[in-house]
C-alpha cells in the first residue's frame, strides 16, 4: 500500500442551502475560518470535525431550531425510524406500516472486521469511540459494567468467516476514487483534494452539512474494510451503507486510502482493569441481556427482549433515552437539544393520533429521506447536493463541461415515475448498467432491493398524468418504419446526433446520454411528451423543441421510436456512420466468412468466401465455377445494405486474380461447411458430381484447390 502525501490549504466553512418541500430555506452557519496548517491531520477525512450527536443525515439537512412544531415533529418520526426505536418498543398498530423496525448491521463476521481492543472501546463507549454514531452507549460505569462489556467482546469477537483474500491496494488510487464516484456525497471530502471542477486559485469551501462518520474505518483489519467497501449490504442489510458497485481492486484501494498513516489505537485502559477472564457463552448470555438482540443479528437464533411500548412512555419524562442522563442499560445516543425536542413531539403523535394517509409523492418524499437519496437528487424542489460537494461529482469527457450541472450532477428526480419503465427502475435501483451517462464518474448506490422496491409504485402513481400522451408503438402503421427515423435522427435529418450518441458512437457534439436503451428505459408515452415539449417536460434540458410547428410530428416520432426499437439489426443514423460499419472482416470472426451477394465481374450469384489471414475468393453460383480470387481487405456490404438497388461491391483487397472459364455443362447444387467454417461447393458436370474447395495453403501465401469428380481427388496449388 502507498502512502499519500497530504498539503496543507486552507478552508472555509460554508453556506449550506436547505431545501424543503415548499420552498428553499437557508440555515446560516456561522465559524470561523480553518487553517488546515495549523492541524494538518484534518486533510483526511477520518480526520473531519465531528459530529456531537448522534447522526441522522436528512434530519440535519432539512430541520432547524427555528422551524414550528408542526414541521419539527416531522423530523421527530424520521428519528424514530432512523434510529430504531422500534426495534425496543412496541409500536402501536396504526403506526406500524408507517415506522417499521429498521434491520440494524450483521454481526455475524464482527470479528474479522475489529479485534479484541476495537470492540471492547465500541460497546463501553460508541458515541467516545465514533462521534456521531446511531448505536447507542448501554454502559454508564456501574457494577458489573465492565465485566458485562469484556463478556460481549469475547463473543463477538469469535463470530468470524472465511474471506477471500482481495488485492493489495493503492491509496493514491483510492483516494482519486474516493473523490469521483460519490462517497463525498455522504461523508467529508479530504480538505487536501482539489477536485477538477475547482479553479486553481479558488479558496475550497468545507461542507456545511455535517457529514456521516466513518472514523470506525481506522479500526478495522485492511482485508475487512476492503470487503466491506465491496459488499456493504451484508453487514448493513438497511441500505444505508450503500454499495458503490466497486470492483475489488477499488475497493481495496479505497481502504489503502482509508488507512493512510493508520496508527492503531492504544488500548492501556482495558489492560489496566485487569478484568476477570470472561467466556464467549458468558458474552452470549450479555448480548441477550443488554438488547442487543432487538437490533442486530449473528446468525444464531437468539430471544428478543423488548423495552416498554410506545404508548406507555411519558413523552415529556425526565427518565429513560431522553433524559440526557447516564444510566446503565438504557440507550444514551447524545442527542441534541432539536432532537429531543423532535422526539418527544413525534412520541405525543404516536400516542394522540393515528396517521393520516400518505399520498404517494409524501410516501416517495418518505423513502427518499431515509434513504438519503437528497444528497444527490433534487425531486420537487427539494434536495441537491451543496456546492462543496457538487464539485466533487467528477465529468470524464471536457466535452460534456458545456452542458454544466446537467453533465456533472446526478438527474432530477421529477416525474421519473412516468418517464422510466418498471424494468429500468429495478436496473437502476438494485440491478446492473443501469447507467446511460458514460461522461460521469459519480455511480448510482445500490441500496438493496428490499430498501428500494417500495419506492417503485409510489413513484409511478405520484408521476402518472391523468391523460397519459397518446402513442402508437404498435409497428403496425405504414410509417412505422425504421429506416424513416434513421434518417430522421441521421445529420441530415433532425441532427439528434448532434447531442446524442448510440451503440458505441459517440455524438458529433457535446456528449449527452446515449440513446441505444431508449426502448428498454423510457415509456413510449413520456418519449413523445418529451420529444413534443422538452421543456415543459423536462425544465432545465437542453433539448430543443425540435417537432414544434412539423406537420407530422406524431408520425416522425412514432418513426423514431420504431427505429429504436429495431436498433440491433438497423445501420447508425447518417453522422455517425462509417464506412467501415459495414466491411467483412474474416480476421474478426476467425473463421471464413461466406456472404451471397452482387459481387463485380462474378455476376448477380455470386457467394465471396474471405478466409482469415487475408485470402479470399468468389464462386459463381449461375456458372458452378470460382471466378476471381484475391488478397487483403474483403468485401463492403454497405450498398448492399443500404440501398435498394444493390449495385456491385467490388473487392476491397488488392491483387485481383480472375480464374479460367467453365469446361462442360455444369448444375449447381450448393454448398456444405466443414466444422472450420471452410465451404465446399458442388455440382454436376457432364453427369458427374463434382465437389470443389479452396482452402488457403499451411503457409497462407496461396490456395489449395481440391477437386474431387466421382469421389476421384485431385489437387493443385494456386499462388500469385
Amino acid at each position: 500500500m502507498t502512502n499519500v502525501d497530504m498539503p496543507t490549504p486552507v478552508i472555509v466553512p460554508t453556506v449550506p442551502i436547505r431545501h424543503s418541500s415548499s420552498a428553499i430555506r437557508y440555515c446560516v452557519l456561522v465559524a470561523a475560518a480553518v487553517f488546515l496548517s495549523a492541524n494538518p491531520a484534518r486533510s483526511h477525512p477520518l480526520q473531519a470535525e465531528p459530529v456531537d450527536h448522534a447522526h441522522v443525515f436528512n434530519f440535519d439537512q432539512f430541520y432547524i431550531p427555528e422551524d414550528p412544531d408542526e414541521l419539527i415533529v416531522d423530523g421527530g418520526m424520521l428519528l424514530i425510524a432512523e434510529l430504531n426505536c422500534a426495534a425496543c418498543h412496541a409500536m402501536p398498530d396504526a403506526w406500524k406500516d408507517r415506522l417499521p423496525a429498521k434491520q440494524g448491521p450483521d454481526l455475524s463476521a464482527v470479528g474479522n472486521r475489529l479485534n479484541e481492543d476495537s470492540l471492547w472501546r465500541f460497546i463501553r463507549s460508541p458515541q467516545s469511540r465514533k462521534k456521531g454514531t446511531q448505536m447507542p452507549g448501554l454502559f454508564a460505569g456501574e457494577e458489573g459494567d465492565v465485566e458485562a462489556v469484556e463478556a460481549i467482546t469475547m463473543y463477538l469477537s469469535s463470530l468470524k468467516k472465511d474471506q477471500p483474500k482481495l488485492p493489495e491496494g493503492d491509496a493514491q488510487r483510492g483516494r482519486e476514487v474516493y473523490h469521483t464516484v460519490g462517497c463525498v456525497a455522504c461523508h467529508e471530502p479530504a480538505a487536501d483534494y482539489r477536485p477538477a471542477k475547482a479553479a486553481p486559485d479558488t479558496v475550497l469551501e468545507k461542507p456545511g452539512l455535517s457529514s456521516v462518520p466513518i472514523a470506525l474505518a481506522d479500526d478495522y483489519d485492511f482485508q475487512s474494510l476492503a470487503h466491506f467497501l465491496l459488499d456493504p449490504l451484508s453487514c448493513r442489510p438497511a441500505g444505508r451503507m450503500p454499495s458503490m458497485r466497486l470492483t475489488e481492486q477499488e475497493a481495496s484501494d479505497i481502504a489503502a486510502y482509508l488507512h493512510t498513516g493508520r496508527l492503531p489505537p492504544k488500548m492501556d485502559e482495558r489492560a489496566l482493569l485487569k478484568l476477570p477472564p470472561q467466556t464467549v457463552a458468558q458474552g452470549r448470555e450479555a448480548f441477550i441481556a443488554r438488547r442487543c438482540t432487538s437490533c442486530h443479528t449473528t446468525g444464531e437464533d437468539m430471544p428478543k427482549q423488548t423495552a416498554k411500548p410506545f404508548a406507555s412512555l411519558n413523552a415529556s419524562a425526565s427518565t429513560g433515552c431522553l433524559s440526557g442522563k447516564i444510566q446503565s442499560g438504557i440507550p444514551r445516543y447524545d442527542f441534541k437539544e432539536l432532537q429531543t425536542r423532535a422526539l418527544r413531539l413525534a412520541l405525543q403523535r404516536l400516542q394522540m393520533d393515528a396517521p393520516a394517509p400518505f399520498t404517494a409523492q409524501q410516501t416517495v418524499d418518505w423513502h427518499m429521506m431515509r434513504l438519503n437519496c437528497y444528497a444527490c437528487h433534487d425531486r420537487e424542489s427539494k434536495g441537491g447536493p451543496e456546492e462543496p460537494r457538487a464539485q466533487y461529482f467528477h465529468v470524464n469527457d471536457p466535452g460534456a463541461e458545456s452542458l454544466g450541472e446537467l453533465a456533472h450532477l446526478p438527474p432530477s428526480l421529477d416525474r421519473i415515475g412516468r418517464k422510466l419503465t418498471r424494468d429500468w427502475l429495478q436496473r437502476i435501483l438494485w440491478g446492473k448498467d443501469g447507467s446511460v451517462r458514460p461522461y460521469i464518474d459519480t455511480r448510482m448506490p445500490n441500496f438493496g432491493q428490499a430498501q428500494t422496491e417500495p419506492l417503485i409504485a409510489p413513484l409511478e402513481e405520484a408521476d402518472a398524468l391523468a391523460t397519459p400522451v397518446a402513442i402508437n408503438v404498435s409497428g403496425l402503421e405504414k410509417h412505422h418504419r425504421a429506416e424513416s427515423g434513421r434518417q430522421l435522427m441521421g445529420a441530415t435529418g433532425l441532427a439528434c446526433v448532434a447531442c446524442h450518441g448510440l451503440k458505441d458512437r459517440k455524438s458529433l457534439g457535446p456528449p449527452v446520454l446515449r440513446l441505444t436503451h431508449t426502448v428498454e428505459r423510457l415509456r413510449p408515452e413520456f418519449f413523445k411528451e418529451l420529444l413534443l415539449n422538452p421543456q415543459e417536460t423536462q425544465p432545465g434540458t437542453v433539448m430543443p423543441p425540435l417537432f414544434m410547428g412539423r406537420k407530422k410530428a406524431d408520425q416522425e416520432i412514432e418513426s423514431i421510436w420504431t427505429y429504436l426499437r429495431e436498433l440491433d439489426g438497423q445501420p447508425l443514423p447518417e453522422g455517425l456512420l462509417s464506412a467501415t460499419d459495414f466491411e467483412l472482416k474474416p480476421d474478426v470472426e476467425r473463421r471464413p466468412i461466406v456472404f451471397r451477394s452482387f459481387i463485380e465481374d462474378v455476376g448477380t450469384h455470386a457467394i465471396g468466401v474471405g478466409f482469415p489471414g487475408g485470402l479470399n475468393a468468389a464462386f459463381d453460383a449461375k456458372t458452378s465455377r470460382w471466378v476471381i480470387i484475391w488478397k487483403g481487405r474483403f468485401l463492403d456490404a454497405m450498398s448492399n445494405w443500404q440501398e435498394r438497388s444493390m449495385p456491385p461491391i467490388k473487392p476491397l483487397g488488392t491483387g485481383v486474380k480472375k480464374m479460367p472459364p467453365a469446361i462442360g455443362m455444369r448444375s449447381f447444387g450448393g454448398y456444405r461447411l466443414d466444422t472450420a467454417g471452410v465451404p465446399t461447393f458442388w455440382y454436376q458436370q457432364d453427369g458427374k458430381r463434382v465437389e470443389d474447395t479452396l482452402r488457403p495453403t499451411p503457409d497462407g501465401k496461396g490456395f489449395e484447390h481440391v477437386l474431387k469428380i466421382d469421389g476421384k481427388e485431385t489437387k493443385e496449388t494456386l499462388s500469385w
